[in-house]
């Protein structure tokens, strides 16, 4: 039985909250209930069998791939982005989130990721098999409705069929817990150390306290958060 896919299109991206290297993002793999541009529905609790072997170690995680590995013709097409770190269903679909590698590959969808006014690339499509479902029986019903399915791979892709279900993970910079993370995510953006730090206390002195609200030398992270969105945003010359 060929694998079969679902697409899936994003709403909204964030920053990671965690250390920007990570490169994380989450989302919406499929929404249930949702006909697709194949005429299948995929019924709430379909996925729950194939979770349940995935996190007790019966079967492998799904790959995450980019555009479905293209036509797998090579062997970068088929070379994994990033892992998927969770997999959930809610009574809205099936919940995704994963880590890109911090490849070549994985940083430039990150960046497209991220991307303004919106992002360069915003869809999520599943590769599954359908393992059971109810066939059409009236012409207004959809093809099938798939009762059963297991997840081959989930990939980011840039032209998704499905848009209701959303990508909607990558946190924000407002988000960073410490000036550490900040300056990792200057760095994560293209920055050398040295200009990392230059910007860091151009950011200090923005945030209008160079000696730090302790005297440490480090400002409120949140004075420094909102300083660095400040730049981002063009509103310090």
């Amino acid at each position: 039985m060929s694998p079969q896919r679902v697409d899936c299109a994003a709403i909204e991206w964030k920053f990671d909250a965690g250390s920007p290297q990570t490169m994380s993002f989450e989302g919406y793999g499929a929404v249930y209930g949702n006909v697709d541009s194949y005429g299948d529905v995929i019924q709430s609790g379909a996925a729950a069998r194939y979770l349940s072997d995935v996190h007790a170690g019966r079967t492998p995680w799904p790959l995450m791939l980019s555009q479905h590995g293209g036509m797998g013709l090579t062997a970068e097409d088929m070379t994994p982005v990033g892992v998927w770190t969770r997999l959930s269903e809610d009574g809205r679909g099936l919940r995704v989130e994963g880590r890109l590698a911090d490849t070549p590959r994985g940083r430039e969808i990150y960046s497209l990721m991220k991307m303004e006014p919106r992002p360069a690339l915003d869809g999520m499509s599943i590769g599954y098999v359908a393992k059971t479902w109810t066939p059409r029986t009236k012409p207004e019903e959809p093809k099938r409705l798939l009762t059963d399915i297991e997840l081959i791979e989930i990939s980011v892709v840039s032209r998704p069929a499905n848009r209701l279900a959303r990508i909607d993970g990558v946190k924000s910079i407002e988000q960073l817990g410490s000036i550490r993370e900040i300056e990792e995510f200057l760095r994560a953006q293209g920055l050398p150390k040295s200009a990392a730090v230059t910007l860091i206390s151009r950011i200090k002195a923005v945030a209008g306290d160079p000696d730090g609200a302790d005297g440490s030398g480090d400002p409120n992270v949140d004075e420094l958060a909102a300083a660095l969105k400040r730049l981002r945003d063009g509103v310090c010359a």
